[in-house]
């Protein structure tokens, strides 16, 4: 690279959009030589469904404790095919670069992309760059789409919760959230708050092979948290379902963290972390398998799925009393994902 920083002629097509490819991205995401270069991928037949998926990423900071926009784009798309129960195949990544910024902390983002997707199993095989004048982005934006099969008959829905069921999860609520919100206030908390940004089908698919069709609901709490996407599995099942405040698992930082600037760590996002409605008989097998990997090893059941209603989440307090939960009005966090 001839400068060190992103450069509207980066985005021109020209001699130096060519640089940024050849020299840096292209590299660093996938190793493509220059006669395999065209406007799109051809991928290997597969033998199955296929699930897609897509999603954008604008976080602010860039880099905080845990992770940073690069391995959220690849995790949190990866975390999308999981969660249909397909294992991933293939990203394609869209960066939109503000002009200035420095070709540095490109670099680091792409590294974490890079690392990222090998620590997933999965390719990066098709792409693009935009670049927009200063003032017209925040640094650096990335678009994600991914590709995924599915090997099995089974399905996975948010209409798919039945009376009894139980709920479980993979481990402590908020952690994402919190780092990032802290990070970017450049809060002084004690305690070790760090992002929980990781990779889960692997997870799915043990849960998968415990639990087989007594696995109704998989989905992962991002932005609006735990009781958002509790809230939305209710209402697309239309049942009600309890919630057990003593059985939530918040780490002691992010709990501190929460109660000092009045944040709730239900409706805190996470990245690292699904929710799971599982038919009581399996839930003993399912949750063994999930304790039996990094990812799930703090995994637990918070709450039961009591009847079919009219979508009505609740939580039974501590003090043995019973609120009903909503989703937020507005905002909690902003740009946390």
């Amino acid at each position: 690279m001839t400068s060190d920083i992103i450069l509207l002629g980066h985005g021109s097509g020209g001699t130096l959009s060519h640089q940024l490819l050849d020299e840096l991205i292209i590299p660093l995401l996938s190793g493509v030589p220059s006669r395999d270069q065209n406007d799109a991928a051809v991928l290997a037949p597969v033998a199955g469904r296929l699930a897609f998926t897509t999603d954008s990423y604008v976080v602010d900071p860039l880099f905080f404790p845990g992770g940073c926009i690069g391995d959220l784009a690849v995790y949190g798309t990866v975390n999308d095919l999981a969660m249909a129960g397909a294992t991933p195949l293939a990203l394609s990544v869209g960066l939109i670069l503000e002009e200035g910024l420095p070709v540095a902390v490109l670099q680091r983002v792409l590294e974490a992309m890079r690392d990222a997707a090998t620590a997933a199993g999965v390719g990066i095989v098709t792409g693009d760059t935009k670049v927009v004048p200063r003032g017209k982005a925040d640094k650096l934006f990335i678009n994600t789409a991914g590709i995924g099969v599915l090997e099995h008959d089974l399905s996975f829905s948010g209409s798919g919760a039945l009376p009894g069921d139980r709920v479980l999860i993979n481990g402590s609520i908020g952690d994402h959230g919190m780092a990032v919100l802290a990070c970017r206030e450049g809060l002084e908390l004690t305690g070790d708050l760090r992002s929980d940004c990781a990779p889960l089908h692997r997870l799915v698919a043990a849960m998968r092979s415990a639990g087989g069709a007594a696995l109704h609901v998989l989905r992962d709490p991002t932005r609006g948290g735990v009781a958002t996407t509790l809230k939305e599995i209710c209402l697309q099942s239309q049942v009600d379902l309890l919630l057990e405040e003593n059985a939530l698992p918040v780490r002691p930082a992010t709990a501190g963290a929460c109660a000092l600037l009045g944040l709730d760590p239900l409706f805190v996002a996470n990245e690292g972390k699904l929710l799971a409605c599982v038919a009581p008989d399996a839930v003993d097998a399912v949750l063994a398998a999930m304790r039996s990997l990094p990812e799930g090893a703090e995994s637990c059941c918070i709450g039961e799925v009591t009847a079919t209603g009219s979508g009505r989440l609740r939580l039974r307090t501590a003090i043995g009393g019973v609120r009903a939960i909503e989703m937020l009005a507005g905002e909690q966090l902003p740009r946390i994902c």
